[in-house]
């Protein structure tokens, strides 16, 4: 299957739909396990993000891994992810729950909104959370710890599969997140994912407006077949 390409109209669409609305739409295609459980938002305004994975997978730690590192006899694989994420990309780091340690602080992530990054989700921990928050970049993680990554976990490999906080992440699977949480759309399904959850935001859109102006819940939600014809002329007359 062709994957089709992630340009700025299928960001922009990501960007203006819901995580919930992403997840209902991918749960209605098959895939019942894209929503990442444990893992928020830092900032209470740099929330929302949209972009391509790009994966790290680290393992618990072991001392001879991290003397070869130091020695430099094994590349620094974190020190590569951070280099590796371009603009417009979102870091994923798996850290299989750790929250006793962190994978970076406030200078990374200065760094990383520097280059335009458009968000970082770890299922792990991060230093200095309070400086973070105030860096205008999506963070998001399991809470804060201040003492570095090697403490609990070891960088094994970039842009592989990975597992992060029980969800599937292929390197390139969209990333969506907000205010509720993050949502990993597979990039083959991006384009057809986006259309569909606009389509369905705007119906929900009519459905809480026919709600608040007193319309009882049978037949409105779900929408009965009447209310979908009344939605589609909603629809036609906004053009």
């Amino acid at each position: 299957m062709t994957t089709p390409p992630f340009d700025d109209d299928v960001r922009r669409r990501f960007l203006q739909v819901a995580v919930p609305t992403i997840v209902s739409t991918l749960w209605r295609k098959g895939y019942r396990n894209t929503f990442l459980f444990g893992p928020r938002p830092l900032s209470a305004t740099a929330v929302k993000f949209a972009g391509p994975a790009v994966t790290v997978r680290t393992i618990p730690v072991r001392e001879d891994l991290v003397e070869a590192q130091t020695r430099g006899d094994r590349a620094n694989l974190q020190a590569a992810a951070v280099d590796r994420v371009g603009a417009g990309e979102v870091l994923v780091v798996a850290m299989g729950g750790e929250d006793r340690t962190a994978f970076m602080g406030d200078i990374m992530t200065t760094h990383l909104k520097v280059k335009g990054v458009a968000g970082v989700v770890l299922d792990g921990g991060v230093s200095d959370a309070a400086a973070i928050a105030g860096i205008e970049l999506p963070v998001f993680c399991l809470g804060t710890a201040a003492t570095p990554v090697t403490s609990h976990r070891f960088v094994i490999d970039v842009d592989v599969p990975v597992g992060c906080a029980g969800v599937a992440v292929l390197p390139g699977d969209i990333v969506v997140g907000d205010g509720n949480g993050v949502v990993v759309i597979p990039a083959a399904l991006a384009a057809e994912v986006a259309v569909a959850a606009a389509d369905r935001e705007e119906l929900e859109e009519f459905v809480i407006g026919k709600v608040q102006a007193g319309a009882p819940l049978a037949g409105t939600y779900p929408p009965n077949e009447a209310l979908l014809a009344e939605f589609e002329a909603w629809r036609a007359r906004r053009g």
